[in-house]
C-alpha cells in the first residue's frame, strides 16, 4: 500500500505542474472508480469535452500457479498507475445522475510483479524455484452502470500486452534468466467506488475514499506455452483510494479565486 500513495504523490506532483499549461480537471461530482478511482468538482457537472483523469491501481491476483501444499490459492500483489480520459454522454442516461454525466471513461495503464515461485518445475526443463518478472501495458474501456452523488458503479474491460522473465539463483547466489515470453491478457471486472463529502471549508477530505474492485482475467496467449505456468485467475481490490482530480479542480479553483 505504500507503493500505491508514492505513486500517487508522484502524480499529484506531475498534474499540479501542468495544471497551469491548460490541463483541464474533473470535478468533485465526476469520479474515477479506481482501485483506484478519480473525481470531479461542481463547476464541470456537466462536462461537454474530454477531462482527464489518472489513478494507482493495487490489485491482489489469485494465479491459478501460485498455491499452497493444499492446493489452495495465495494472492499476489500487483502494482500499477492507469491514466484516461472521461467522456460526456451523448445520449440521456436515466442511470447518470443529473450531476455526474459523464458515460465512460477510457485509456491505458502499466503494471507490475516481482515473485519467487517456491514450487519446482513450473518451466519445462528445471527443477529450481524461480523468481519471475511481469511488466504489463493495458488499455481499458470502463463504462459507467451507475452514478449517484459521491457514489458510482462501472464495469472495466482490459486488454493487456505482457512480457516474462524467469530467473533462479545458483549456490553462489548468481543469478541465471532460464526463460522468457510475451503473454496476452483478457480481463473483465465490476467496481464500486465512494468519495468522502468534502466537511464546510475544509475541502481536502473529498480527495480520499474507499474502492472495491473484483474481476476476472482471462490468458488469450501463455508467455511459456509448454510450462505450468498460467495467470487465469481472480482478481480484487478493496482499500483507500486517493482521488486525484479533486485535488487538481481544487487547486485550479483557489487560484482563480486569487485572481480574482
Amino acid at each position: 500500500m505504500q507503493f500505491k500513495w508514492i505513486l500517487g504523490g508522484l502524480c499529484i506532483s506531475l498534474l499540479y505542474l501542468g495544471s497551469g499549461t491548460g490541463a483541464s480537471a474533473q470535478s468533485a461530482t465526476d469520479i474515477e472508480p479506481p482501485t483506484a478511482p478519480t473525481a470531479e468538482t461542481s463547476q464541470s457537472s456537466s462536462p461537454n469535452s474530454l477531462t482527464f483523469t489518472a489513478s494507482t491501481d493495487q490489485r491482489f491476483f489469485f494465479f491459478n500457479d501460485t498455491r499452497t501444499e493444499d492446493n489452495r490459492r495465495v494472492p499476489v500483489s500487483v502494482y500499477g498507475i492507469r491514466a484516461g480520459f472521461l467522456f460526456p454522454a451523448q445520449r440521456e442516461r436515466p442511470a447518470l445522475g443529473s450531476e455526474r454525466v459523464a458515460s465512460f471513461k477510457a485509456g491505458a495503464g502499466f503494471y507490475f510483479v516481482n515473485q519467487r515461485l517456491d514450487i519446482p518445475g513450473l518451466l519445462p526443463g528445471t527443477l529450481e524455484s524461480v523468481t519471475r518478472h511481469l511488466r504489463i501495458a493495458t488499455v481499458y474501456y470502463e463504462r459507467f452502470l451507475l452514478r449517484r452523488k459521491a457514489f458510482e458503479v462501472s464495469m472495466p474491460v482490459e486488454f493487456g500486452y505482457g512480457h516474462s522473465r524467469y530467473e533462479r539463483i545458483d549456490d553462489q547466489a548468481n543469478k541465471y534468466e532460464v526463460a522468457r515470453g510475451i503473454f496476452l491478457p483478457l480481463g473483465v471486472g465490476v467496481s464500486a467506488s465512494y468519495q468522502f463529502p468534502p466537511i464546510r471549508w475544509f475541502r481536502p477530505i473529498h480527495w480520499f475514499g474507499i474502492n472495491v474492485l473484483t474481476g476476472y482475467r482471462f490468458i488469450l496467449k501463455k508467455d511459456i506455452p509448454d510450462s505450468q505456468i498460467n495467470y487465469t485467475g481472480l482478481y480484487i481490490s478493496v482499500g483507500p483510494s486517493f482521488f486525484l482530480e479533486n485535488l487538481v479542480a481544487d487547486v485550479k479553483q483557489w487560484r482563480q479565486k486569487r485572481k480574482k
